[in-house]
């Protein structure tokens, strides 16, 4: 039975052949595909809300409002554990009054936790790369500064549009 073809290469074959059944079956899993990765997007974005809520009364009354779970989901416990490289942009942008450009994550970063960039060779390229992927996630999104150059923002406000974020971004550079 086996021909050394696999599964995929079957479904692609079938496709090609214009199997009206096998379109169907990709149009519905590609669009549920689609429908769960907005959902995701949205998800991750309320999740930054609650936190960045969180992180703002932890910073107004102390760490010590805070449980020791819910220090630890909001990545402010210092425990053994070294929170990881993500994370740690992701507690800079939250903690941030203003978007931020790469250098400036990079180095909030080295002044809080040094030992997180030492295992990187190029340390503001993959901080670069983190905060990218933290706008494919929802989580922030991008400004235009005056000069022309980038900067990163925690989405605190999902209803919040690109353009009222530009201005501001724009403004406070």
């Amino acid at each position: 039975m086996d021909n050394g073809r696999g599964a995929s290469q079957t479904v692609r074959n079938a496709g090609t052949n214009g199997d009206p059944h096998v379109q169907e079956v990709v149009k519905a899993a590609h669009e549920e595909l689609r429908q769960l990765m907005r959902q995701r997007a949205e998800v991750m974005k309320r999740i930054g809300t609650v936190k960045q809520t969180i992180v703002g009364l932890a910073n107004l009354f102390g760490d010590d409002v805070l449980s020791d779970e819910l220090l630890e989901l909001v990545d402010r416990k210092s425990g053994g554990r070294q929170p990881g490289f993500t994370k740690a942009c992701r507690m800079v942008l939250m903690e941030a009054d203003k978007p931020l450009g790469a250098r400036e994550v990079c180095d909030q970063i080295q002044q809080r936790m040094p030992p997180i960039l030492v295992r990187h060779k190029d340390p503001l390229a993959s901080v670069t790369t983190v905060l990218n992927r933290l706008v494919e996630y929802g989580e922030a999104r991008t400004v235009l500064r005056e000069n022309g150059r980038r900067a990163w923002q925690w989405v605190s406000d999902p209803t919040q549009s690109e353009f009222t974020a530009s201005r501001a971004g724009g403004m406070s550079a």
